[in-house]
């Protein structure tokens, strides 16, 4: 009977890949052990070999395509003696995913493939099947295993249905023998038979409000309903912790000479008269630096200027910075767009009038929506450091704490220094960690150095 071969799970997160090439074709005869085709994951290019002896009589998922789900049929071996045409025809009415479809097993990345940066995060986990392994030949049951498993467990004299299997359905592939057969493990102890895996995890539920209400004395509170932005921001707040990796970027930047330079653009600020009497035409704020320093960040390494979507990384040609602003109620973020073309003076002037309507909530949508990244800065609060949650479509922002003097050495002396702590959140699917370290190490550049700024 023809033997459908599916789209392996590579790893225990692994939901779908790209098959990248097929190494054999159509009418091809493949024995077990041989490389069949190549299928590319999130971290590497895996080669995958046949398990079963048989001739190729259809390829159903053609090389170069992208997003195979697990578990689809991707071909379709004819037996030993079995007519190949009558197999491909039988594929066509397949269903695309088997459970019982013949497994294929993955060997370790090709050499080839270039190994993820230690700043990307932890290791990957090993690939391992998504039930949990169970030991074959439970209660006097069949023991499942690949004929090439089998053969070298015979070879080497170790009993396969005391070996745990790694792949689907708990079967023992290659890399299950020659484990038992290198490390001399006892043999795995056997499962129950009704053992298929562990429990599926169940997502925590939030505690309803009647819950929440019986741990409060009666007519010890009153009850204020949520306006819509109040909701919204506590559904995009989910939404961003719940689907964005989040990970923190921490360092100090000494901004003496930043307030030195502040303060001689402020002194130089021309006047102008306006109703409320002679008005400087300016005034530039630490955060108005903040923001320009960030933009200019983020056009010397494009790389981080981006936004993440499922289909294609976002890279966006200017820095559009939004600032979180306060307002009754909670928040919103108006953006100052392509700010890092902007002088400091018209930051601090679009900044003024944006924050001026956004507290009375006449901004328009276009001037609070979108955005390559955003500053949220707590010092004038007295903050320290804190880390700022994403907003998305954003993959990074920028929590800034309050500017103080600190003790710090300097050319192996002890002085005081006007240091000012930033944290910068990151989406680790679009931004990873040395690059993440790239953009604040150029950020530090602009801060303290800030006639760069101005040039």
């Amino acid at each position: 009977m023809p033997i459908n071969i599916t789209m392996p799970a590579l790893s225990p997160t692994m939901e779908e890949g790209n098959l990248a090439k097929w190494l054999v074709k159509e009418g091809d005869k493949v024995s077990p052990g041989d490389v069949i085709a190549e299928i590319e994951t999130d971290k590497a290019t895996m080669e995958v070999e046949a398990v079963d002896e048989g001739t190729v009589a259809k390829i159903v998922v053609p090389a170069g395509t992208e997003g195979v789900k697990v578990n689809a049929l991707i071909a379709v071996l004819a037996g030993e003696g079995e007519d190949a045409g009558a197999a491909a025809k039988g594929a066509a009415s397949a269903p695309k995913a088997e459970a019982k479809a013949q497994p294929v097993k993955a060997e370790a990345p090709k050499a080839a493939a270039p190994a993820a940066p230690a700043q990307a995060g932890p290791a990957p986990a090993p690939a391992a099947p998504k039930a949990a392994p169970v030991a074959n030949g439970a209660a006097g049951e069949r023991s499942f295993a690949s004929p090439l498993a089998r053969r070298i467990a015979k070879d080497a004299g170790i009993d396969v249905s005391a070996i745990t299997g790694s792949g689907p359905h708990g079967r023992v592939v290659k890399a299950d023998v020659e484990a038992a057969a290198a490390g001399g493990a006892k043999p795995a102890a056997k499962a129950p038979a009704m053992a298929t895996g562990p429990a599926p995890a169940m997502a925590p539920k939030p505690m309803s409000d009647d819950a929440v209400l019986k741990l409060f004395a009666e007519g010890s509170y009153e009850l204020v309903p949520h306006d819509n932005m109040r909701k919204t921001i506590a559904r995009r707040l989910v939404e961003a912790k719940s689907t964005i990796p989040h990970f923190y970027l921490t360092l100090d930047t000494d901004i003496g000479k930043l307030l030195d330079l502040r303060k001689d653009l402020n002194d130089a600020a021309p006047v102008k008269k306006t109703e409320k009497g002679d008005q400087p035409a300016y005034k530039i704020s630490v955060n108005d630096m903040v923001i320009k320093a960030l933009a200019l960040a983020l056009r010397d390494v494009p790389d981080a200027n981006v936004s993440w979507t499922e289909a294609a990384m976002v890279k966006h040609r200017h820095a559009d910075v939004g600032v979180a602003v306060s307002i009754p109620g909670g928040l919103i973020t108006p953006i100052v767009r392509r700010a890092e073309e902007k002088s400091l003076s018209a930051i601090a002037n679009e900044m003024k009038d944006l924050a001026g309507r956004a507290r009375s909530r006449k901004l328009k949508p276009e001037e609070y929506q979108g955005g390559s990244s955003a500053v949220s800065n707590l010092g004038m609060f007295g903050i320290k450091d804190f880390a700022a949650v994403i907003n998305p479509p954003h993959a990074t922002i920028l929590a800034v704490g309050a500017g103080e003097e600190r003790a710090v050495v300097k050319d192996g002396k002890i002085v005081v220094a006007n240091i000012m702590s930033v944290t910068l959140s990151t989406d680790h699917r679009a931004v990873d960690g040395a690059l993440g370290a790239e953009l604040l190490a150029a950020f530090r550049r602009y801060i303290e150095n800030p006639l760069a700024m101005v040039v």
